[in-house]
């Protein structure tokens, strides 16, 4: 009786051997992508992964470029997604938090829009509504206009890596991989990268994730920047591609700045970069135009606008 039964097991499973290949209805194979990997793979360690980060910080004081700029906004929250024609604009930096972005309208190339933050303050300019807008850095009242919810310090924090500061800040490194876009077959592959997480003291309350910075190690460039709030969030994602020599430093030639918190992103691609020559105070200075409508940020809605500043006699 037990032979007979041992014998039918083996008949059972010597039919599902046979049916299963012919059918296929209880699985199936497919093909894995091989990712097109560079021809060498650079190694480095955590200490000298930290050490590139802070020897780019220091290369660079000051950025003066002019810039194509192209701007998308909304997702998930507003329901849809608006891209706007790409604009060519002005970008000044001077270490560590002075920033001013111009942009002017295509064609006619009057300016659209003139923002400046020293690192605190935020002023914009929009001389088509006549409207002069001021407040600080942090959002402390979202609006609905895209304009008014992009930060000129945003940016700033996404277009120069800030050193990591071993008195505040621990760096773990994290061998990872990234998916890429296969040239040849243009499907999605893994490549293997660095990711350096750098935690930053928030005082008695302990340790937060603050950024995420992923090196290709093709190049062992920072390719993608993740900035985080104390809360974990996601603040700033930012991707950067095509490395040039500027004045004997390297630097990207497009930066992709993504805010899911606000839903916008911008895409700076550089026309003309000079890094590390003289900018002076009045180069960052953004007063507010005579009979320009004047708009606290900071300010309920209601109490926000202002009159008009009287002409210049």
């Amino acid at each position: 009786m037990q032979a007979m039964h041992s014998s039918r097991k083996w008949l059972l499973a010597a039919v599902l051997a046979a049916a299963l290949p012919s059918t296929g209805c209880l699985f199936r194979s497919h093909r894995v992508e091989q990712p097109v990997l560079p021809a060498v793979l650079q190694s480095a360690t955590r200490d000298e992964l930290v050490a590139r980060v802070n020897a780019q910080a220091a290369q660079i004081h000051t950025l003066n470029a002019t810039v194509n700029i192209a701007t998308s906004v909304g997702g998930v929250k507003k329901g849809k997604v608006t891209e706007y024609a790409e604009i060519r604009g002005y970008v000044l930096v001077r270490q560590p938090a002075a920033i001013r972005l111009i942009g002017l309208f295509p064609l006619v190339r009057n300016t659209a829009f003139d923002m400046v933050s020293d690192g605190d303050t935020y002023r914009l300019w929009l001389p088509s509504k006549n409207t002069f807008y001021t407040g600080h850095n942090a959002i402390i009242r979202p609006s609905k206009q895209p304009l008014e919810a992009i930060r000129p310090q945003h940016i700033l924090n996404a277009l120069l890596l800030h050193a990591i500061d071993p008195a505040s800040e621990i760096a773990v490194l994290e061998d990872t991989t990234e998916t890429a876009t296969d040239p040849r077959s243009h499907k999605p592959v893994e490549v293997p990268d660095y990711t350096l997480l750098v935690l930053q003291r928030n005082g008695d309350a302990g340790w937060y994730l603050a950024r995420k910075l992923v090196f290709s190690r093709a190049d062992l460039f920072v390719h993608r920047q993740i900035i985080y709030d104390k809360l974990g969030k996601v603040t700033t994602d930012a991707s950067y591609d095509d490395f040039h020599p500027y004045n004997g430093t390297v630097f990207p030639a497009s930066i992709t700045i993504r805010r899911p918190g606000e839903e916008y992103t911008l895409t700076i691609s550089m026309v003309k970069l000079l890094l590390n020559q003289p900018l002076q105070d009045e180069q960052f200075a953004l007063k507010q135009p005579d009979g320009a409508r004047l708009i606290d940020l900071d300010q309920p809605p209601q109490n926000a606008a202002q009159p008009a500043s009287p002409p210049a006699k």
